[in-house]
């Protein structure tokens, strides 16, 4: 089959990566882009660092220049939502009543953030922090607390989004408490150690964390938030509410089309070269649920890194390369003066048997490994810098790595 039309279906830097790298691998053919936002397509990482903070312009952002859009005859359709899809007739209908044909087509959809089932997430000074217009709302939120406000925010939710607001707005001067579930922060990515090291930073910085906490409203006074209420009776006053307890694959428009779903991940199934179920339609990002030889199942990862490097796999997939995706699943987060770097997979807390640290943990400068039955699953350097090929050999190892040289590592 010749491929003349290829249609992108996403608005972050997966999808911008693949339409890069498709005019690179020569492809000459129709390319439409469609986004649901009215942005061209963008990366998130900057949303809830620097870009909230103000420290960063709006077109940091963006990973292609407004005109390359059009210097590459590439149609970009912005504030447009694929509606649906028809893998037997190979088109994708769009809200606007136009439909789009397509020979391949690249589903880079993203993911939305949940809302808890909880009364008040409707309320004015309520936040969720997914877009580019979601960050530059909250920025000015903040900014007004801070200015004709009591200048307080509180996050419901301790994971990664929620924590680098925190440190954002802390590093603004607001008064922040975070409200989380576990016992540490993070608890649920990183396990109760590591997960501590951020409780403790955050703490010595301020923030008033509230451990083992359940948020049961959001509470309010003619339409506008004052804060959080607890299970325990505790109030948590704020001008400002951020609601950051995860985000859910935007994985609709394939399920309605039939394409297989991961019940384990959430995700699309796709196979080794990022197909789907219909060989016509590929996924790149954090939809997209791909097995992985090093770990033996399929994975989903809602990171940076896995949209910069689907995308541009996909692209070539579409194109005709069979090369199975093997990179393994990386992320990072700048928190304060606390930089990490976090290579590899673990499925939770059951999924490892040991927590090796190489480094201080008080001085935060160090690498952790996570182990099971002597093979490192995955690793987080915490102010280590440029040892990730290094982390990366000994995850790929093909057999036990003994802890003595796990120890040493920073030495």
């Amino acid at each position: 089959m010749s491929i003349e039309n290829v249609v992108v279906v996403g608005g972050g830097l997966a999808a911008a990566k693949a339409t890069e790298t498709l005019r690179e691998e020569g492809y000459g053919g129709g390319l439409t882009v469609v986004g649901h936002e009215r942005h061209r397509p963008y990366e998130r990482p900057p949303l809830s660092k620097d870009y909230l903070r103000g420290e960063v312009g709006r077109e940091s952002i963006f990973p292609l220049d407004a005109a390359w859009y059009a210097d590459h005859d590439v149609e970009l359709l912005t504030g447009v939502t694929a509606a649906g899809l028809d893998p037997a007739a190979h088109r994708v209908a769009l809200d606007d009543g136009r439909s789009l044909a397509y020979d391949r087509l690249l589903l880079a959809t993203g993911s939305a953030p949940r809302t808890p089932p909880v009364p008040g997430t409707d309320l004015d000074g309520v936040h969720s922090l997914r877009t580019v217009d979601d960050s530059e709302r909250l920025a000015a939120a903040l900014d007004t607390s801070s200015r004709t406000g009591a200048g307080r925010l509180a996050i419901v939710g301790d994971g990664w989004i929620g924590l680098e607001v925190a440190a954002s707005a802390r590093s603004k001067g607001l008064d922040v408490s975070v409200v989380g579930r576990g016992a540490h922060p993070l608890e649920r990515v990183l396990g109760p150690e590591m997960g501590e090291l951020y409780g403790q930073l955050h703490a010595e910085r301020g923030v008033h964390l509230h451990r083992r906490a359940e948020a049961t409203a959001i509470t309010g006074v003619r339409g506008r938030a004052t804060g959080v209420a607890l299970a325990d009776g505790t109030h948590v006053e704020a001008d400002v509410v951020l609601v950051a307890v995860g985000a859910a694959p935007n994985v609709g428009t394939a399920a309605a089309a039939g394409l297989g779903l991961d019940s384990a991940t959430g995700g699309i199934v796709a196979s080794a070269t990022l197909q789907t179920t219909d060989p016509d339609v590929f996924v790149a990002g954090d939809v997209a649920s791909v097995p992985s030889a090093r770990y033996g199942r399929s994975i989903r990862v809602e990171h940076w890194a896995t949209a910069l490097n689907q995308g541009p796999h996909a692209a070539r997939a579409m194109l005709g390369a069979a090369e199975p995706y093997r990179e393994l699943p990386y992320f990072f987060s700048d928190q304060y003066d606390v930089g990490m770097e976090y290579l590899g997979f673990v499925a939770g807390p059951e999924a490892y048997d040991e927590l090796v640290v190489s480094g201080s943990v008080a001085d935060h400068e160090l690498v952790a490994f996570w182990v099971s039955d002597g093979r490192v699953e995955a690793a987080m350097a915490v102010n280590v810098w440029e040892r990730m090929d290094d982390v990366k050999a000994l995850i790929l190892r093909d057999g036990p790595v003994e802890r003595a040289e796990l120890e040493g590592f920073t030495s």
